[in-house]
């Protein structure tokens, strides 16, 4: 769904005074009922994320390290059962995923009197039941499990989501007996930075306003909405270095993005919310499912 800045404005102020819960998205839902579902997570969990890089530094003072460690010993000792370290994460407004990293690392240095590796924090937050103690194993996975935004549980689903678009875009090639080289076997011939699908054989995506149409050469496919903070971040980093390399090609934002940002189509970057249907290869024949 494509939105105009002051549409994606309007649902991001929305976001600023609430707790990143499932409760308030469907609070988010209600507010914005002509909005999809997956629009409003995307955007929900980027508005999050960027927070969280705001208040980072704080909460990884000495001092608050300490405070939250001893509230946290505190609160157990008092209630073991109780969801001690998921209310302390809401209390201060962390995520419950990174409170529970930073407590998990308090307490295995008090334990083994060096900084854990972070291979083996990791892996203890993918798979608690390795934490050496019962009570602290419980709180983390209390965290994880109700974190909307980060952890590692979210980090499955984000993977699973992102493949799953991929496939689906793939199909949509096949469908259409377009010819291309996905990101493996572009890896395999040496290229280490890839758009997801190169085309072998170029289309042309018609335009009703415009009296040419724009060629793509390659397509990535973004499981997330395109807001202007990651759309730069990946214009520097991805799309303009395709660009340079094969050409001309097309970005899809499955969860739409702000309109404004469709800015660069003349310069051979084109943006879409879904596989676009009025496409021509070369050879002039309309490539139609």
């Amino acid at each position: 769904m494509i939105l105009t800045k002051a549409q994606y404005e309007e649902i991001a102020q929305c976001l600023v005074a609430v707790p990143p819960t499932r409760q308030s998205l469907r609070k988010l839902k209600q507010r914005f009922p002509s909005q999809s579902q997956s629009t409003l997570l995307s955007i929900f969990s980027q508005e999050y994320q960027k927070h969280i890089k705001r208040t980072h530094a704080k909460h990884h003072t000495v001092e608050a390290i300490e405070t939250y460690y001893q509230r946290y010993m505190s609160g157990v000792m008092k209630d073991g059962t109780a969801p001690v370290l998921l209310e302390l994460a809401n209390e201060v407004d962390y995520a419950p995923s990174l409170m529970a990293r930073i407590i998990l690392e308090r307490f295995l240095q008090e334990r083994e009197e060096s900084p854990p590796s972070k291979s083996v924090i990791n892996s203890m937050l993918r798979d608690p039941s390795q934490i050496p103690d019962g009570v602290l194993a419980n709180q983390v996975y209390q965290c994880i499990v109700n974190d909307c935004c980060y952890g590692p549980l979210v980090g499955c689903i984000k993977h699973a989501i992102g493949h799953e678009h991929e496939v689906l875009l793939r199909d949509l090639l096949l469908e259409r007996n377009l010819s291309f080289l996905d990101e493996d076997q572009l890896r395999a011939k040496g290229y280490d930075k890839t758009p997801d699908f190169i085309l072998e054989v170029p289309i042309v995506m018609l335009c009703p306003l415009a009296l040419e149409g724009h060629i793509i050469h390659w397509i990535e496919s973004k499981a997330s909405f395109g807001d202007e903070c990651s759309h730069q971040a990946y214009l520097h980093d991805q799309f303009w270095s395709y660009w340079n390399r094969f050409g001309p090609g097309l970005v899809i934002y499955w969860y739409g993005f702000i309109e404004e940002l469709d800015c660069n189509r003349e310069r051979g970057i084109l943006l879409k919310d879904c596989f676009p249907t009025n496409l021509v290869t070369l050879g002039q024949s309309i490539a139609q499912p």
